[in-house]
């Protein structure tokens, strides 16, 4: 039988292969990936190296980054909870907790890398690296895999090493005979010292029991076929053939617990989805096409000929007319015509350029890439009110993807991420944390209720006596305080979420709301706010709107002092037990978590 060695070098040729999805279209992963991958970055599918009157208008590019934008998410909109209605009162801390955390870890570019692969290819693939960070594979390290299904086939990746990058995979038992290498790293190494790179071969899927065997041989095809992973190189020998080596090999669980795929816009029986650039695929080449032409056009018509009927001046200016000066007189004789300029005006440049037009616009709707979506400005006498419904209805689309990139996201989370969240998390940590107003408002009331119901109850013990309103001045003052600045400590003691089964959702209804249209409306009624003020009505029930308004429009209500909460007049009877009752679960645990 074929070895595992042979059993690549077939896949890899089979990869470079196309499939038929339907009569008259045939697909090839490795294409579809070359392709995208060049046309993003500006460069032509063949003689990309003469680019002499080739010019590559970049039409992709812009659209790609529009769908970048309005298809990512951040970390913010990640939100963690405590899943137990009797503790829920601890999310906050979590979601605190979680922000710091994947800020350190690189979440955000996780997040990121995630979008592209899924904008640009059609696809993303993540692999579990038993990290706190999942891996975004890079799909053009992709050495062979089924075209049909990705997953549900024996696939590999190929890499690039160097020496030094060789010897690190040591750490992950590179190299051991105990995990089935039969060639240590640095055999290996010498064996390649001759080579720019050693090229490494990654592979996962249900193989051959045999290729888990020191020796191959024929075996019963029922039972041959078991999940595994294999590692190989290959360096070359005397006679320049390529020999296969073994680094690593191991029997796997199921693939769905290292590996999960997002395809972009599902095309049966294709292993990626449409990607964003292929959408763009025809738009590019026929610009490009275009703008080539044009060139050729404008080259034409920048040189100057000269035509003469008189073939005196032919014998004199064999070289034309270029080297004389001005005023300089032509000698031509009588009857003839003389000297005059040919006619070389593109007249036609205008119909190329129309149509380098139309495909830019074809390119815009295919992609959702409209006008207002690229910060274009709109045509003189547009209505706001219209280009904005425009500029929101233009996001429908890629609400509809970011959507299922936010389920995905969830997914990941809770198989992989959020286990190495709760194992840090009950070691108890200490950080600084930004609270937003609405985060203030909650906090400051409980942290002054606390206190102010801890120093007259610390009166009464003494055998002293308040007054009526003390309370209200001893919370006023705690709040004062606390409202100085938005930044705070924030401490969780240790094993306080131990055996607590953290939730997840990614809030991405919260992302999509248009922050302009809901600001304009709070406007609205803030006018009507300040009338009814001016007009002695009260209105301390609308108060927090200034706050909502703020913060959509991208500002801290806390720069401007409108986070104070409003103190109630209650009376407080002269040596009578403070009111210590009411949100003690949540009074008491934040008041301790929150230093300052």
């Amino acid at each position: 039988m074929d070895t595992i060695y042979d059993f690549v070098k077939k896949e890899e040729i089979k990869y470079s292969q196309s499939k038929e999805l339907e009569s008259g279209w045939d697909w090839c992963m490795k294409d579809h990936l070359r392709r995208s991958f060049l046309y993003k970055n500006s460069q032509f599918e063949d003689r990309n190296e003469d680019r002499h009157l080739r010019p590559n208008k970049n039409i992709v590019l812009g659209i790609l980054n529009v769908s970048y934008r309005t298809e990512g998410f951040d970390v913010k909109d990640i939100e963690l909870f405590i899943d137990n209605p009797d503790e829920y009162w601890k999310s906050f801390l979590v979601r605190k907790y979680h922000e710091k955390w994947a800020l350190d870890n690189g979440i955000d570019t996780f997040i990121d890398e995630m979008v592209e692969s899924y904008v640009d290819y059609g696809g993303v693939l993540v692999k579990n690296i038993g990290e706190k960070r999942p891996e975004v594979i890079d799909l053009r390290t992709i050495a062979f895999c089924s075209h049909s299904e990705l997953l549900a086939n024996p696939f590999g990746f190929k890499r690039s090493l160097s020496q030094s990058q060789l010897r690190e995979m040591k750490e992950a038992g590179w190299g051991e005979e105990s995990n089935g290498a039969d060639v240590d790293l640095e055999q290996l190494i010498v064996l390649t010292k001759d080579e720019p790179s050693i090229d490494v071969y990654e592979i996962y899927g249900v193989l051959p029991k045999e290729y888990l065997q020191d020796e191959y041989h024929e075996v019963d095809e029922e039972k041959q076929d078991e999940m595994q992973l294999q590692i190989v190189a290959y360096y070359k020998k005397k006679d320049n053939n390529k020999e296969g080596v073994t680094l690593f090999k191991s029997r796997i669980p199921d693939l769905g617990k290292m590996f999960k795929l997002l395809k972009r816009d599902d095309i049966k029986g294709r292993a990626l989805g449409r990607g964003g650039v292929e959408e763009l695929f025809e738009p590019q080449k026929w610009t490009n096409w275009n703008e080539i032409k044009i060139t050729e056009y404008l080259e034409a018509a920048s040189k100057i000929i000269d035509l003469t009927d008189n073939p005196s001046v032919v014998s004199k200016h064999k070289k034309g007319l270029k080297d004389l000066d001005h005023h300089d007189l032509v000698e031509v004789l009588p009857g003839t015509k003389g000297v005059w300029q040919l006619d070389n005006i593109p007249r036609n440049l205008p119909l190329f350029d129309r149509s380098v037009e139309n495909w830019e616009q074809n390119a815009q709707k295919i992609g959702s890439a409209t006008d207002p979506l690229q910060g274009e400005t709109p045509p003189s006498g547009t209505p706001f009110k219209l280009y904005e419904r425009q500029s929101i209805e233009a996001k429908g689309m890629h609400s509809y993807r970011r959507g299922k990139i936010a389920v995905f996201m969830d997914e990941i989370y809770r198989d992989w991420v959020l286990p190495h969240i709760q194992k840090e998390i009950v070691k108890g940590k200490t950080f600084l944390e930004e609270l937003s107003s609405d985060e203030m408002m909650e906090i400051s009331e409980r942290i002054a209720e606390n206190y102010a119901n801890k120093v007259l109850v610390e009166r009464v013990l003494e055998g002293k006596t308040f007054l009526a309103g003390d309370k209200d001045i001893l919370m006023q003052k705690s709040t004062e305080k606390f409202n100085k600045s938005n930044k705070k400590f924030i401490k969780i003691i240790k094993d306080e979420f131990k055996d607590k089964e953290i939730g997840i959702r990614t809030n991405i209804a919260g992302k999509q709301k248009n922050l302009d249209a809901m600001t304009d409306k709070l406007v609205g009624v803030l006018r009507q706010w300040m009338q009814m003020r001016a007009s002695g009505v009260d209105t301390s029930g609308l108060d927090n709107i200034l706050n909502t308004i703020l913060e959509s429009s991208g500002l801290s209500p806390v720069m401007f002092g409108h986070n104070q909460p409003q103190q109630q007049n209650a009376s407080i009877n002269q040596g009578a037990a403070p009111d210590v009752g009411g949100g003690q679960n949540l009074a008491t645990s934040v008041g301790a978590a929150v230093q300052g």
